[in-house]
């Protein structure tokens, strides 16, 4: 059985929450982060979630 190491746990569940639309500062607060830059280190953000926010961005302003 595969055991993630405890440095993935972090990125795995803040991309995770992120890509559920979580607000990031719920996520820094999940984390226990006190800066947002730190909880942005641990969140990369993908292609589907970069397609997915160009997308509603779009909708917002043209409909």
């Amino acid at each position: 059985m595969w055991v993630p190491r405890t440095f993935m746990i972090p990125p795995t569940v803040a991309t995770v929450l992120i890509e559920q639309g979580v607000d990031i500062g719920v996520v820094l607060e999940i984390l226990g982060h006190s800066q947002l830059t730190t909880t942005k280190r641990y969140t990369p953000i993908t292609a589907t979630y970069s397609t997915e926010a160009a997308a509603r961005m779009g909708r917002a302003l043209w409909g």
